[in-house]
């Protein structure tokens, strides 16, 4: 056999492999996705959206208790137009889905407030417990915080249902083994007492991949 009918042949083959992964690769993908869509719809997961994206030419001025509810966003870091657009769609996406929600919690700052009521899937209640760390000190420190977070987190939801979150990158990093970008969404099996674990992260783009 020649240099060159070697080449071509070991090239061949190579190529042939590449094309085998590829395929094996996509078809994994799909399967794997099609089984968190089947786990999801039966409920007992809790998902942990950070907000979706904001105008970072803005600033929190954070002077008193409750600041953090406005709205202004002269005051506080707000939503961007992307932002919004994305909350609707990722809302979209999991109502598309048919994924049963029960409880939808929220940071009281307006950004994530605004994003679980973008999303339209559900009554939004606001909660402390994944109040943003960076106004810890109104609430008893970041360990307090945080070890509210993991306990919420643990917490397994109503029967049938999963639970939304919608809070900050900041929680998560501490609370969690993720750190979410804007708008991304952590799923996580809960344990009950003070345990959970990791199953998937979302980014807005991958919620929408999963209705194909």
């Amino acid at each position: 056999m020649s240099y060159t009918d070697f080449s071509f042949k070991f090239a061949f083959v190579l190529w042939m492999t590449t094309c085998s992964m590829v395929v094996w690769s996509t078809e994994t993908k799909q399967l794997i996705d099609q089984k968190l869509i089947a786990d999801l719809r039966s409920g007992g997961y809790t998902i942990y959206f950070r907000h979706a994206q904001t105008d970072w030419a803005q600033s929190d001025h954070i002077v008193r208790r409750g600041d953090w509810t406005s709205c202004d966003s002269t005051r506080v870091r707000q939503l961007s137009h992307e932002g919004r657009q994305t909350a609707m769609a990722v809302g979209q996406a999991i109502r598309d889905l048919q994924i049963p929600i029960g409880r939808v919690l929220s940071s009281p700052y307006c950004r994530a407030v605004e994003t679980a009521r973008l999303m339209h899937i559900g009554h939004i209640v606001t909660t402390n417990d994944v109040m943003n760390l960076r106004v810890a000190e109104y609430f008893g420190g970041r360990e307090a915080i945080v070890e509210r977070a993991r306990a919420l987190l643990s917490t397994p939801p109503e029967d049938g249902t999963n639970t939304v979150i919608v809070a900050h990158g900041n929680v998560a990093r501490e609370a969690t083994p993720v750190y979410p970008g804007e708008a991304e969404g952590i799923v996580f099996r809960p344990h009950g007492n003070g345990d959970f674990s990791l199953v998937s992260r979302l980014t807005p783009s991958q919620w929408a991949a999963l209705l194909n």
